[in-house]
Parts: structure tokens; C-alpha cells; sequence
């Protein structure tokens, strides 16, 4: 019940009780004279006051009561936004740190191991390295790109690109040909910083390597699976 309804209802019932008071002053005065009317009219004023400051006292009673809800209220919704901000600034986080699968607009780069019938000489220069990979994970990241992956391996801040023999590493997960690498972020600078003339996706073409470049508005990147582990780092 808010103050405006409280405080209606506390004035009829001060007038009712006024009426009443003054119905009664009214009746004892026609049948009582002299002093014994005199003093039943002081009673009776000494009484009129006493309910009013009961409803004086009531009604400041209530308007601390409500003013008492109205900061609970306040608070609540306080506590509300800052929960709301809290799990916007932890969504964000969880996404710069790869935790969320995320979507947009980005490259799809194919890299596959030159076919064997092209090969002459020595069979190593014709496939793709873990320093391959790393060369153009990190030309997308300088182009600005927001998220990457590679066989759906989403590459964060730990990740390690790895060779073990025949095959590749990726966040320990072994990986081969083709390798696929998704990149989120503006179409045109990754794509732009890739295929260029002179840049690294050319070189790996003259070795042999196959190699393809395609743009999509609708990619899509895994989150990342694994832990980030702290060793030598503490807050301060």
C-alpha cells in the first residue's frame, strides 16, 4: 500500500473520528451547563488532540515504511544491473579467452600436402609445417582477426603449434592434411594480408603446397577445450 492510499485512509478515519467527537460535544452541551460543561468540553478537546497525534505518528510511521521499501526497491535493481554487468564482462571474457563458440564473417584457408605425383627431390619441402601453420596463424592475427582455429582446434593465447613426426600438434591434439584454418574478423584485411603478392600463402604455393582461400559470412569456431594453467604468473 503505497503512502497516498495510507495516508486517505488515516484522514477519513480522523474526520469519522472529529464527526463523532463533535457530535458528542454537541450533545453534551445541550444537556449540560455551567462548569461541568466547561470541563466535559476540555475532555473532550484534550481527546480530539491525542487521536490526532496518534494519527500523526502513524502516518509518519508509514511514510518511513515506505520510504524503507522504496530503498529496498532501489537496491534490488541496483543489484540487478550490477549482475547483469557482471555476466556481460564474464561473457566477454570467456570469449577473448576462447571459452564460447563463436560466428561471423572470416576466411576458410585449406592447406594440403603437395600431391605426390608433383614431388621432385626431397618430399619434405613439399608439405606443410608446424611453422607453416604458425607463419599464418600470426599474419590473420596481425590482420585483426578475432577468432581462429585450425581442424577445429581453436587457437588462444597457450596454444602450442607443434611438430611430433608426420603429423602436427595443435592444444595437443594431433592434427594432418588438409589443414583447415577458420579466421572471424574483416573480410577483406585478412583476406588482403594472405594474398598479396609476396606474402606467405604464395611462398607456400611455389613450394608445392595447395592452397585455397575461400570467404564466408557464416563461420563458425569452436571454443576452446582445454585449461589455461598459471605457473609463473600471481595477481598483485
Amino acid at each position: 500500500m503505497n503512502k497516498v492510499k495510507i495516508g486517505i485512509i488515516l484522514g477519513i478515519m480522523c474526520m469519522l473520528l472529529t464527526i463523532g467527537i463533535s457530535v458528542q460535544i454537541k450533545t453534551v452541551n445541550d444537556s449540560s451547563t455551567g462548569v461541568g460543561k466547561t470541563q466535559t468540553e476540555n475532555a473532550l478537546r484534550d481527546s480530539v488532540l491525542k487521536w490526532k497525534e496518534k494519527y500523526e505518528i502513524m502516518y509518519n510511521k508509514e511514510l518511513l515504511k515506505e520510504k524503507e521499501l522504496e530503498n529496498i526497491r532501489e537496491n534490488v535493481a541496483l543489484k540487478d544491473s550490477d549482475s547483469e554487468n557482471l555476466s556481460k564482462k564474464l561473457q566477454e571474457t570467456n570469449t577473448l579467452l576462447g571459452y564460447t563458440e563463436v560466428s561471423g564473417q572470416g576466411l576458410i584457408i585449406t592447406l594440403e600436402d603437395a600431391d605426390s605425383s608433383t614431388v621432385r627431390g626431397n618430399a619434405i619441402d613439399y608439405i606443410v609445417h608446424d611453422g607453416d601453420l604458425m607463419e599464418v596463424v600470426n599474419s590473420l592475427k596481425n590482420a585483426g582477426a578475432e577468432a581462429i582455429s585450425i581442424n577445429e582446434q581453436r587457437i588462444v593465447g597457450n596454444t602450442a603449434i607443434t611438430c611430433a613426426g608426420n603429423i602436427i600438434k595443435v592444444n595437443g591434439e594431433k592434427i594432418g592434411s588438409p589443414f583447415i584454418i577458420k579466421a572471424i574478423g574483416r573480410t577483406e584485411k585478412l583476406k588482403g594480408a594472405l594474398t598479396m603478392p609476396g606474402e606467405y600463402l604464395e611462398l607456400l604455393k611455389n613450394d608445392g603446397v595447395q592452397v585455397k582461400v575461400e570467404t564466408s559470412n557464416n563461420i563458425v569456431i569452436p571454443k576452446y577445450e582445454g585449461i589455461y594453467n598459471f605457473i609463473y604468473s600471481e595477481n598483485i
